[in-house]
């Protein structure tokens, strides 16, 4: 079981797949009548041109538990990149989340009284439903152990080995 009082605002991320068809998370756990979970909440009631928060589905009428709202991190305009996002890639974080409840990780007994909270970053370039589905699949179950895994000091302290060489896709510099 899930504990209460060290859950509520972990936050976790993880990147699947390839560019431009992969998938970026990022994961806010909440318990249910909580701030954070209040936030979460609020997102859907503050949809903007391009971005609209959605309670995540496994197909109409099946709403994942934990209750998963899912917002777009990418402007989503263009039919396809619509597809994608608000099909493909909530139909893969909803499997994700379902994989951290079939693996024991998101306790069965709880789902009811967590919120999860995921922004997801789908490529305006992106093309492959299945790929992008996949990808977003994988990235939400790493993200959800990521975000129950706190900041574990060796995980910190190998990000921090890395600081002096990272980069990035939207950097192009040296």
């Amino acid at each position: 079981m899930l504990d209460r009082e060290h859950i509520d605002g972990r936050i976790g991320e993880a990147w699947s797949g390839d560019v431009p068809n992969g998938s970026h998370i990022n994961l806010v756990l909440a318990w249910r009548g909580s701030p954070t979970a209040a936030v979460a909440v609020s997102a859907l009631a503050n949809p903007r041109a391009g971005h609209a928060p959605v309670v995540v589905c496994l197909g109409a009428g099946n709403a994942v538990r934990p209750v998963t709202i899912m917002t777009n991190k990418a402007t989503a305009i263009e039919d396809l990149h619509q597809r994608i996002t608000w099909g493909a890639a909530q139909l893969g974080i909803g499997q994700g989340v379902m994989d951290a409840v079939a693996d024991g990780v998101l306790p069965a007994e709880q789902a009811g009284d967590l919120v999860l909270l995921v922004a997801a970053w789908v490529d305006p370039d992106a093309s492959d439903e299945t790929a992008c589905r996949e990808a977003a699949r994988d990235a939400t179950r790493r993200a959800v152990d990521d975000a129950l895994a706190g900041a574990p000091a060796d995980s910190v302290r190998r990000i921090a080995e890395l600081r002096h060489d990272a980069r990035n896709v939207f950097y192009g510099g040296e």
